[in-house]
């Protein structure tokens, strides 16, 4: 099953169950439950929102995909597959040893990487900072966790980062990535149960520029150098989240060093089993 937020030309906002071409609106009018997150932290997500699903449906062309967010945290891991622990070591001389040996280190890289308004959904923009100058996307399967650390399903993230800030000093990660419009989430959650498996799930990165693909990437969920529960594990030690949590995952998709985002780039992020989160890319032109 594939939950998900929308909003309709009416401006009504909506939980739905994605099926192929439509989406059956999920009633919470006679129900405790209000929310996609109320749902996601049922004992059985897929049997509850069968129950509150809705007589009518709508065709997908009817409807906008919001991200599938309410007030959640969204928190990342890194260096978890091997293309970025060479990456990380290569924007950052001065610091390549702690990310040689977080990868294989017992425990993970994990960092708060936004709250819900810097979040944006399909086909909302996406922001490079203003005062950095190597910019990339970071395509990245997304764990949806209940408030009880329990793994419900799965989204596609992307972890914006400014590469040459995060360089310059380690300690500047959080500039380099939690900021407005630094993280995209989308365009549906897929339950666990309905998921490939990780030797079947492939996560492909497209970047296109005044209508030319000029960059293209892929890997598979199965060269995560962790596992998911491992990640979480971690992420629950001393941590509680009441609303749940969404967890980036890291990235297998780096692009060439000679490459940066500029505005008005265009970036899909393809995950087998969830669908492709579009996202347009905009920068100020500084203050």
């Amino acid at each position: 099953m594939k939950l998900a937020k929308c909003v309709t030309a009416d401006s009504e906002q909506l939980v739905v169950i994605v099926d192929v071409d439509t989406v059956r609106p999920l009633c919470f009018a006679d129900s405790t439950l209000t929310c996609l997150a109320d749902v996601l932290e049922a004992d059985n997500p897929a049997e509850t929102a069968r129950a509150l699903v809705a007589e009518r449906s709508l065709a997908l062309n009817e409807v906008d995909f919001l991200a599938p967010i309410d007030q959640q945290e969204v928190w990342a891991a890194g260096v978890t597959y091997k293309r970025s622990q060479k990456a990380r070591m290569e924007e950052s001389e001065s610091s390549a040893s702690c990310y040689d040996l977080v990868y294989d280190a017992d425990r993970p890289e994990l960092f708060m990487k936004a709250t819900p308004n810097r979040v944006s959904g399909p086909n909302q923009p996406l922001r490079i900072r203003y005062d950095a100058s190597w910019n990339v996307p970071e395509p990245e399967i997304t764990c949806v966790v209940s408030s009880r650390g329990r793994l419900v399903g799965f989204t596609i993230g992307n972890d914006m980062s400014s590469r040459d800030i995060e360089g310059e000093n380690p300690l500047y990660l959080p500039q380099a990535k939690v900021y407005r419009q630094c993280a995209g989430l989308g365009p549906v959650i897929t339950l666990v149960e309905d998921m490939p498996s990780r030797e079947e799930t492939g996560i492909y990165l497209t970047i296109e520029r005044a209508g030319s693909t000029v960059f293209e990437g892929s890997t598979g969920v199965d060269q995560m150098h962790r596992s998911f529960e491992d990640l979480i594990g971690f992420l629950f030690r001393e941590q509680e989240f009441p609303e749940g949590v969404l967890l980036m995952t890291g990235t297998g998709v780096v692009p060439a060093n000679d490459f940066t985002l500029q505005a008005d780039d265009i970036v899909n992020i393809k995950i087998d089993g969830i669908g492709t989160l579009t996202n347009p890319i905009v920068q100020a032109t500084g203050l």
